[in-house]
């Protein structure tokens, strides 16, 4: 009696710090009334700066969108441009509150560094050479001296690949962005290697970007997305369902113009997704109507989506698969129900 009497007792009191911390990032972000959001060091489309120092794209959106989450203000955040060496420093430090910076997820990010949410973008890693070279295929390029990002997974795909076909190549690593970009428009390496729409990025930043052209091979799988750090469940799902929102209203047809309209609807699914029926929001720490909140400032993901990085862009990046599930692709969120 007494030992299942103590059992009981320490089970509560683990229950009770648990609860004590679940809440603790939340609590600290409305405390200092913005969102503090890790994000590359200029990567056109996802994360970028311009000359007034005003941060657009993709990863950029999905920051805007748990600001609106959370304050029912878009612009409720703050951005700390980081190398991809120090990312995850920044993370498990506190310095940020959520890392979104066109990172991939890989088990032992998962495990070491932080907790992804899901994935923003699907992409693959691919190579970029001048036409000048003459190559048509990555397998042409035997001897190459290779252009990339020092703490990325790049750095071992690329060792994969060249190993896995037989070819010598040489590294030349750095630790910014655009230190790569300026090494390999300055001719010191023959190739460029990063994610496939990171070289649609960085390509616009050349001094000739028609004079270089991305080699069709695709040898590795990127799924790109946001991370919080490990131990505080809340902010996970915040970050997590904020992401969803995004997902589910472009799935169901509910966009940053017709957010009024929609609330009217009987649409039980669309109903709980904006908030007017359930108590999904208050499950998470946030007000019902966190979803519309999103859409109403940033818009859902495919909105988001063609405003940086889509076909009318300068990155010209097709959904493919990227698209929604129920259109071929690959974005399909967990319901809000």
């Amino acid at each position: 009696m007494y030992l299942a009497k103590t059992v009981a007792i320490s089970a509560a009191l683990v229950a009770s710090l648990g609860l004590a911390h679940a809440d603790e990032t939340l609590d600290a972000v409305k405390g200092k009334g913005f969102v503090q959001c890790g994000v590359s060091q200029g990567l056109p489309g996802f994360s970028n700066p311009d000359d007034q120092g005003d941060w657009t794209g993709l990863d950029v959106e999905f920051c805007r969108a748990m600001a609106a989450a959370i304050f029912n203000d878009a612009d409720a955040v703050k951005f700390t441009p980081l190398s991809a060496k120090v990312r995850f420093t920044a993370l498990t430090s506190g310095e940020i509150d959520v890392l979104a910076r066109n990172t991939t997820w890989t088990m032992s990010r998962d495990s070491d560094f932080g907790e992804f949410v899901g994935v923003n973008y699907y992409d693959g890693q691919g190579f970029m050479v001048p036409t000048s070279l003459g190559v048509a295929s990555a397998l042409e390029l035997d001897g190459a001296a290779v252009c990339t990002n020092t703490g990325t997974t790049t750095e071992l795909n690329v060792a994969d690949f060249f190993r896995a076909n037989s070819m010598d190549y040489t590294v030349v690593a750095f630790e910014k962005a655009d230190e790569v970009v300026a090494a390999y428009d300055a001719g010191r390496c023959d190739v460029y290697t990063t994610d496939r729409s990171g070289l649609a990025a960085q390509r616009s930043k050349l001094a000739k970007p028609d004079d270089h052209i991305v080699l069709p091979e695709i040898i590795s799988k990127e799924p790109l997305g946001p991370l919080v750090r490990h131990g505080d469940s809340q902010w996970g799902d915040i970050a997590r369902w904020t992401l969803n929102c995004m997902i589910n209203a472009e799935e169901a047809g509910i966009t940053s113009a017709n957010v009024a309209e929609m609330n009217t609807s009987d649409d039980p699914n669309i109903k709980r997704i904006l908030g007017s029926d359930g108590d999904l929001g208050s499950k998470i720490g946030l007000d019902n109507t966190f979803c519309a909140n999103v859409i109403t400032s940033v818009g859902n993901y495919g909105e988001s989506y063609d405003r940086n990085v889509g076909p009318d862009t300068p990155l010209k990046l097709e959904r493919g698969v990227n698209a929604l599930w129920s259109d071929g692709g690959l974005m399909y969120a967990a319901p809000q129900r």
